[in-house]
């Protein structure tokens, strides 16, 4: 699916498990992206909570392979720019960049704003404030 033209360009955090090499591949995807690497930003090493935040405060969308940021409980849907959680494996560049090409094929920006998307190899859930699949 196209990008969503009326909504500002969305801005990623790559998280520390996500290879930097899918940041380079999901710029030239989505050209209107900021994407960024926890490492750029001092965030190496520091606990899901430290990358929320400051997701959170820089208006950030997270993408990961950690399920602990699908725990509605922790991070609320909602309550946030939106979580990415890729469920593939082995979490590689290459199943990431797979994974995140049927999703943005799939999928508008808009539907990814403050949702938690979980992407497994044959499926695609999203789950929103305002309900979801």
């Amino acid at each position: 699916m196209p990008e969503t033209e009326d909504l500002p360009p969305i801005q990623v955090l790559l998280d520390q498990n996500v290879p930097r090499e899918v940041g380079s591949w999901l710029q030239r995807w989505r050209s209107t992206w900021g994407v960024t690497h926890t490492s750029e930003v001092g965030l190496q090493g520091k606990s899901d909570a430290e990358v929320f935040y400051w997701a959170q405060e820089n208006d950030h969308l997270i993408i990961t392979f950690d399920e602990d940021f699908a725990d509605q409980r922790s991070f609320p849907v909602g309550q946030h720019q939106g979580i990415i959680r890729l469920r593939v494996w082995p979490t590689t560049v290459e199943e990431a960049v797979n994974a995140l090409s049927r999703l943005l094929g799939q999928v508008n920006d808009l539907e990814l704003v403050g949702a938690l998307v979980i992407v497994g190899r044959h499926r695609i859930r999203i789950r929103t404030s305002r309900g979801g699949n």
